[in-house]
């Protein structure tokens, strides 16, 4: 059922990002910054196994929260990462940048 929307013809909407601490209040997108350009930035993917896939590879704070892949519409996304001043990358499972989203 988590991949249902993959076949509709919406899907080019929706995305897989990684949360930290899901359903609680301390809720958040997990974002990164650029070790070169120091720009904030979301990675997102187009399916739920390569976001995990690639979360693996990257570094995080596994002793202070949880984490868990959720989709998200483009527009919602899209909103959170202007108002917090992030950039949204879509990757692929091992990190490469394959468009950026906005």
């Amino acid at each position: 059922m988590e991949n249902q929307f993959e076949d509709n013809e919406t899907a080019e909407n929706w995305y897989y990002i990684i949360i930290q601490d899901p359903n609680t209040q301390s809720e958040q997108f997990v974002g990164f910054s650029d070790g070169k350009t120091k720009e904030k930035f979301l990675p997102a993917f187009k399916t739920k196994e390569e976001a995990r896939t690639c979360f693996a590879l990257m570094p995080k704070d596994l002793f202070n929260g949880k984490y868990d892949t959720q989709a998200v519409i483009e527009d919602d996304l899209l909103a959170v990462a202007n108002e917090n001043g992030h950039k949204i990358y879509l990757l692929d499972e091992k990190g490469t940048i394959l468009k950026y989203l906005n």
